[in-house]
């Protein structure tokens, strides 16, 4: 709302018997409105009873100092960094959720939007508005729930292991006679008991990468060829269905001699991990693709190593793309409830991406197919060596010796 649109609001209420400081000081979420220079001109109730911080106390210091930001290991976090810094950078509404010092050096989690104040004509005023409220205890709850999942998950994955170790006995005819009735039924019943063990994986793995703790040992790889072994392993599975799965990697270099050499991709991520989302995102080409053709195209510039994986198949609505990548959503159609799934799996691979400073993302349209991009930095073959060489001295203490 522009400043104008402001003083109309503010006559308004007054005309209402109501005004703007009664709202400001009846709503429970924290409001600060701050300067040119950073200094706080205006602070509610709310946001003195969150930071600890007076009214009065509060206005005419720098927001910097009052909405103290600290990271997980309770490190400051630089200037540059902070919400405010970010939407006077940008002029546009940041939205966050930070970790809030407050005056009695209490972490608290609060989430936060922070806009620009426009002026008389439409245009940035440079001064600031932010809203914020409390979220420790949802966070509190959050982790009460990821520490249950996380718990359960674990615990169920041994007697599902035995059950599965058990149904392959009994299927085996060297060890088990059954007929055709009961082999039919327990084939049925590993199927189910594989499926669920998927299920208890996806959600310790899911419940892992919300919290911070999925286990990730990044190296130098070079992209194309573990990307490639995930394509070769796919293979059987396309040829299933009749598909025809490619790998094609960027426009070749042209070495002296008129040799062609193909151009490596160099990345710094865990190759493990990096494995885990190709196949997944392979999968659900495959399962989603009827007929056609899946390529998995690996280009790139000296910046950045895109990976895309593209397909013929149904293609995703819309209005679904947008969600797709949160935690349990799934595409309501009959082919997804058809196919079957967890809803975790690109919730999986988004976090995966983003822990190498990456980015994942769809392109779709209904009946034409999907295209999945993932961007990683690149490295330059010098800057993969000198990684290489840190990291070997660094594993290895008989380099000192």
């Amino acid at each position: 709302m522009n400043r104008r649109g402001l003083m109309l609001s503010d006559r308004l209420l007054k005309d209402s018997g109501f005004s703007s400081d009664f709202i400001l000081s009846a709503i429970e979420d924290g409001v600060v409105m701050v300067g040119l220079d950073g200094t706080i001109h205006l602070f509610n109730p709310a946001a003195a009873t969150i930071t600890g911080w007076p009214a009065d106390e509060a206005v005419g210091i720098s927001v910097y100092s009052v909405l103290a930001e600290e990271d997980q290991k309770g490190h400051s976090v630089p200037q540059s960094q902070h919400p405010f810094a970010n939407a006077a950078i940008s002029g546009k509404p940041v939205r966050a959720e930070m970790i809030l010092t407050t005056r009695y050096h209490k972490p608290t989690n609060v989430s936060i939007i922070v806009t620009q104040i426009l002026g008389e004509d439409s245009r940035p005023s440079g001064d600031l508005v932010g809203v914020f409220r409390d979220i420790t205890k949802q966070k509190i709850e959050e982790q009460r729930r990821s520490d249950f999942i996380s718990t359960a998950s674990h615990e169920m994955r041994t007697p599902l292991a035995a059950i599965e170790g058990y149904l392959s006995l009994a299927l085996n005819p060297k060890i088990a006679q059954v007929d055709g009735s009961a082999k039919n039924y327990l084939q049925k019943a590993s199927t189910a008991t594989k499926h669920l063990g998927t299920l208890f994986q996806d959600l310790l793995t899911s419940s892992r990468a919300e919290d911070g703790r999925l286990v990730s040992y990044p190296v130098v790889v070079e992209a194309g060829e573990v990307i490639g072994q995930v394509v070769e392993s796919a293979r059987f599975k396309a040829k299933e269905k009749n598909l025809e799965l490619k790998f094609i990697v960027s426009a070749p270099d042209h070495a002296a001699g008129g040799k062609v050499v193909r151009p490596l991709h160099y990345t710094f991520v865990d190759p493990d991990r990096l494995s885990e989302v190709v196949q997944n995102l392979l999968d659900n080409a495959i399962k989603y693709t009827p007929e056609g053709t899946i390529a998995v195209r690996l280009t790139g510039d000296s910046r950045v190593v895109q990976l895309q994986i593209q397909d013929t198949g149904v293609g995703i609505p819309e209005e679904d793309i947008p969600h797709l990548f949160q935690k349990f959503y799934r595409v309501d159609s009959s082919t997804t409830r058809t196919v079957g799934g967890t809803g975790l799996g690109l919730f999986i691979c988004k976090k995966i991406i983003e822990l190498y400073n990456g980015r994942i993302w769809v392109e779709s349209r209904p009946g034409k197919g999907s295209t999945f991009y993932i961007n990683l930095p690149r490295l330059t073959s010098t800057q993969a060596l000198e990684l290489q060489q840190k990291q070997a001295s660094t594993v290895s203490p008989l380099n000192s010796l």
